[in-house]
């Protein structure tokens, strides 16, 4: 689906091509009934026109019985037209609208949720990846929410139009065929002179008219695309406020926030001044082509054979309303050129989405045109625990590595702390060896079919239940109750037990609803749960006061005592055991970019890393 046709395509060739063929089928049907109206309407309009010319006759006229029945008959063709066959193909084709948007959708998701971790990719090294190709992404959301829809919807109006005009073509062509008749000057034509000149007259008028309009499409389609990019940088920067509002106005930042905001709707309003200067100028177009077309051109092919006396009132009106139908319906990609720009400029983004997702299922390809991205991930058998090998992290387009590890070994069941300096590369380490760092080599061996748990830093919580929060990433009936249950109560989050089922309270998620620790807590009810034999602990008790940080550790202690746990921590002593008793039994050291792996040390009082915790003075008895 990295193509304009391969996505208008792939739905139809899915594994829903029943549905999309049914619909696509009565889509189809309707419009050739459609199509067909267009002759009644043309053939009902001349006999009502001739009815009324012939009202006053004196030696035929017209009825008032026979006069309302033309008219009658006239508003029945009109009425079968627009609810019988144009309504009721909308109902048709805004389902398949649906039906194909949510397909899209739900092939997207899955390209970016997928075990290849593709949406992290997508986030954290496309942009840096090629910036003069598509693999640079703004605002994914907005792809894949409001571009889908817009080039589905865009894509099957324009079929819709394509069908229209061929049918237009069969049925209406058909009765300007058979009503044509001789014209002077054009005997060797024969009878079919008059059709001759409708072909001439529409092929003469709607080309220079349709190339005019093509160009006018193809600046709106510029500014579309602008547009669209403005609106989406703006959107962007209001989510990251969302984000970061605490930050803003703990620091007062609001007028400088105020100043981005100026800045990126400025490109939004200059763009949207030269589109909406663009639209009007094609409005206009658009108004004087049809009125030359329906009042000119279209009563022109006729007009000769009628002056001629050559056909009646009734055949010139009805031949005059045919070649206006054709018109039309030939006409139909000048007045939808606004919309198919939007379709192209829709369709543009979500190609690129899908390439830069296709780029992305090769992550070491990807990271490689950026820099070096030379990591190797292996398994071996988990009594011989993790295994490092001269791993080396770098940042995009640098040679020189920022964190250099030589071979590291961590025996199972080992516990470790890793200490350094704030923006050592911690946290980059953790990645790196959990296959989330774009850049750098060396060597990853992991324990085979073993658990692996990676606690980040930063808890997020999405909006789901309280047990499919404890039960990530299983499904929730992989878990009794009673077992989410126990892990929760040995955690601290007994008061919560209750709300199992529940994705929140009070209309507030439970990600706006905990505090800090909390979630910190719930993290740890889900090592409880799952039990992993590996865990990486980035900061897991940077919220937590130090009675319930020794709390934490045993915990897991108790319940995973095989499992193998390198953690980094910020306090100013490593917790230990209430009887006194180290959690850890080794410490991993970056310092000036180098790891060393060694012995716990004896620790009295001398800080293992920054604090960010400070322990709570002690009580003196009084």
């Amino acid at each position: 689906m990295c193509s304009f046709w391969g996505l208008m395509r792939a739905y139809w060739l899915s594994d829903r091509w029943q549905v999309a063929w049914g619909l696509t089928a009565i889509i189809v049907v309707l419009t050739a009934l459609s199509a067909m109206a267009s002759v009644w309407f043309a053939e009902a309009s001349g006999e009502l026109v001739n009815a009324i010319a012939f009202l006053h006759h004196p030696q035929n006229p017209t009825t008032p019985a026979s006069l309302l029945a033309s008219a009658a008959t006239l508003v029945a063709i009109v009425v079968l037209k627009d609810v019988g066959f144009t309504s009721v193909r909308h109902y048709f084709s805004t389902t398949l609208h649906r039906k194909w948007r949510a397909w899209l959708d739900r092939r997207f998701n899955e390209a970016l949720l997928d075990d290849n971790h593709t949406h992290y990719h997508l986030q954290h090294g496309a942009a840096k990846a090629d910036p003069y190709e598509a693999s640079v992404l703004d605002n994914i959301d907005q792809r894949v929410q409001e571009s889908i829809k817009g080039m589905t919807g865009g894509a099957i109006g324009l079929a819709m139009g394509i069908a229209g005009v061929v049918l237009s073509f069969v049925f209406v062509g058909q009765k300007v065929i058979a009503t044509s008749t001789e014209v002077s000057g054009l005997e060797f034509l024969g009878s079919y002179g008059s059709a001759c000149l409708t072909v001439v007259a529409i092929a003469a008028y709607v080309p220079i008219n349709t190339f005019v309009a093509v160009k006018l499409g193809a600046t709106l389609q510029r500014l579309s695309n602008r547009m669209q990019w403005a609106e989406g940088s703006y959107r962007s920067e209001l989510n990251t406020l969302l984000h970061r509002s605490f930050h803003i106005a703990a620091a007062s930042g609001e007028k400088a926030q105020g100043g981005i905001h100026r800045r990126r709707y400025f490109n939004i309003d200059r763009t949207w001044a030269s589109l909406n200067r663009l639209t009007a100028s094609y409005m206009g177009f658009e108004l004087v082509y049809n009125f030359f077309g329906s009042r000119i051109v279209a009563y022109a092919p006729g007009l000769l054979p009628y002056v001629e006396n050559k056909i009646s009132l009734q055949a010139y009106v009805t031949g005059a309303e045919l070649t206006n139908a054709l018109i039309g319906d030939c006409s139909w990609f000048i007045h939808v050129m606004p919309e198919i720009a939007t379709l192209k400029a829709n369709a543009r983004r979500v190609t690129d989405l899908a390439q830069a997702i296709e780029d992305v299922r090769h992550p070491r390809e990807f990271y490689a045109r950026t820099g070096h991205a030379e990591f190797r991930y292996a398994r071996q058998d988990p009594q011989f625990g993790v295994t490092i090998q001269n791993l080396e992290l770098m940042h995009a387009g640098d040679d020189e590595p920022f964190v250099t590890t030589g071979n590291l070994h961590f025996k199972r069941g080992e516990w470790t702390l890793l200490v350094g300096e704030s923006g050592s590369g911690k946290s980059s380490l953790f990645k790196a060896i959990n296959g989330l760092w774009p850049h750098g080599r060396g060597t990853i061996v992991l324990p085979r079919n073993v658990r692996t748990l990676y606690a980040a830093q930063d808890v997020k919580l999405p909006p789901v239940t309280l047990k499919e929060l404890i039960c990530l990433p299983d499904s929730v009936e992989a878990h009794p109750d009673g077992e989410a249950a126990t892990a929760m109560s040995k955690a601290g989050l007994a008061d919560f037990v209750g709300d199992l089922a529940e994705e929140g309270r009070d209309g507030h998620s439970w990600d706006q609803l905990l505090s800090g620790g909390q979630k910190q807590r719930v993290v740890l009810a889900r090592i409880l749960l799952l039990r992993p034999r590996l865990l990486f602990l980035d900061e897991p008790t940077s919220a937590l006061d130090g009675e319930a940080t020794v709390a934490f550790h045993q915990a897991i202690k108790d319940v995973c005592p095989d499992a193998t746990v390198i953690s980094i921590m910020h306090d100013a002593m490593p917790p230990k055991s209430a009887t006194g008793g180290e959690f850890f039994d080794s410490m991993l050291a970056i310092a000036d970019g180098a790891v060393t792996k060694g012995p716990l040390p004896a620790l009295k009082g001398r800080p293992v890393g920054p604090a960010r915790v400070r322990p709570r003075p002690e009580r003196t008895a009084r």
